[in-house]
């Protein structure tokens, strides 16, 4: 829970809240408010010599939001006005073939900015927040050195989290150890035996495997193969983002901040924006975007199709457990073993748990970003224009990176009482009655029927 949702502990850690982020940059706040008067006054009270070691880093923007927030089109226009480079923080949309599931650019949109960490993976291959901190960073520096400014997207929290503050420092497993755990765990994989799995890696010495979610095999076996490396569990390495923290107490105040916390931490200046929208809004856009997905049967459909067709099944790996595809295969699969046949109602029931599974994955990630304090928080029913500007002025000028109240989503906004959410019921605008199914319906008749 963030501290501007807890009223009884005053303004001053709410203030820490709207602060952080620029307390976080090496560049003091603006001189209108009264907490960055203090952190100003700090930072000039530093000795010449200390002022003269803050090295200028280069700064990357990071713009993030739950899915169906608009990120990608604010990034999109970001990056044209900077003359910037996109480098995509969406674990989906790194497969190949995988395009309307995962809200995939559209050609057009890439050929106007350069994308990066889009389409570079075959939908049969994983991967994980490791692969994406090293790709990322690669991506960041190579448009760097090429004077370009560097603008990430996408809502994957971990992926984000380990590629600005680091990586754990796990160790890596050798060609006999990965030999070894696959000896072990293969006939619990060919048998479908996961929980027995699971509760062999557990008793192995690492009780929060029984977190994981189901078939993912390959975070499973990583976990044994870190044990049978290092003899210790994976949550036994620090993790640098826990570590930052640690060592910047949360507990900060106006009178203890020096408005150079992470300055001489983390890797680059990094500039972040959260685009967010009141939750019950959120959720009425995502139902929509959920149907439209399956409107045109060439979209996530037919890509569900396709992942079957190639011998994929649901939670085989990460494409195939991404939430759309997952579903939709399940789906499918039924479908084909009736024939190719399917009802209006079996139709909408599937319809109704990708909706409900998409603003489930749209809460969660409301909830990590509300914890994370780089972030500054902008409204996404706003304005564009006003919100484009804002960025871009601040990327020239770091001093101006408050978010003005204007453009301001309070973090407190996206909570909803527990009988708010209750009342919320799903309205179809495409998919109305049995009619609006029927060019689906014989969509898989033609299709599935094989």
């Amino acid at each position: 829970m963030c501290w501007e949702m807890r009223p009884q502990l005053g303004t001053t850690r709410r203030a820490i809240w709207r602060t952080w982020p620029v307390l976080c940059s090496h560049h003091k706040l603006p001189t209108s408010s009264h907490s960055a008067k203090k952190v100003s006054m700090a930072t000039a009270s530093l000795p010449p010599a200390e002022k003269k070691k803050t090295k200028k880093k280069d700064t990357v923007i990071v713009i993030s939001g739950p899915t169906g927030a608009g990120k990608s089109r604010l990034a999109l226009e970001v990056a044209k006005r900077l003359g910037g480079e996109i480098i995509s923080a969406d674990s989906v949309q790194v497969y190949r073939g995988l395009d309307i599931g995962s809200a995939k650019p559209s050609a057009a949109e890439m050929d106007a900015v350069p994308h990066h960490l889009i389409d570079i993976l075959d939908t049969t291959d994983d991967y994980s927040a490791g692969s994406f901190f090293r790709d990322a960073r690669r991506a960041t520096q190579d448009v760097l050195d090429r004077g370009r400014v560097p603008v990430v997207a996408g809502g994957t929290g971990l992926y984000l989290r380990w590629y600005m503050y680091g990586k754990p420092d796990v160790p890596q497993s050798s060609m006999g150890i990965t030999s070894a755990v696959y000896s072990e765990l293969v006939s619990f994989r060919e048998s479908g035996q996961w929980e027995e799995a699971v509760e062999l890696v557990a008793r192995a010495g690492d009780p929060k495997v029984l977190d994981l979610s189901v078939n993912n095999w390959k975070r499973l076996s990583r976990r044994l193969e870190i044990i049978r490396s290092s003899g210790s569990p994976p949550s036994a390495f620090a993790l640098p983002y826990n570590s930052f923290h640690e060592q910047h107490d949360p507990e900060l105040t106006e009178s203890s901040a020096d408005g150079n916390c992470e300055a001489t931490k983390l890797d680059y200046d990094f500039f972040c924006i959260f685009l967010a929208s009141p939750r019950i809004e959120l959720y009425r856009a995502l139902d929509l975007r959920c149907e439209e997905m399956l409107a045109d049967t060439g979209g996530l459909l037919s890509e569900a199709s396709w992942l079957l067709d190639i011998g994929l099944h649901p939670n085989m790996n990460s494409a195939t457990r991404a939430i759309g595809y997952k579903q939709a295969m399940e789906y499918l699969l039924h479908c084909r073993q009736n024939g190719g046949e399917s009802t209006p109602q079996e139709f909408l029931k599937f319809l109704a748990k990708f909706q409900s599974t998409s603003r489930n994955f749209a809460k969660r990630q409301l909830t990590w970003f509300r914890n994370e304090r780089i972030y500054q928080w902008v409204d996404a029913s706003q304005p564009f224009e006003p919100v484009v500007q804002f960025i871009c002025n601040a990327y020239h000028d770091p001093d101006a990176r408050v978010v003005p109240e204007s453009l301001e989503m309070k973090r407190e906004s996206c909570i909803h009482k527990t009988q708010d959410l209750k009342t919320y019921r799903s309205v179809n605008r495409v998919f109305r009655g049995d009619d609006n199914c029927s060019h689906v319906l014989d969509w898989i008749r033609r299709t599935q029927g094989k």
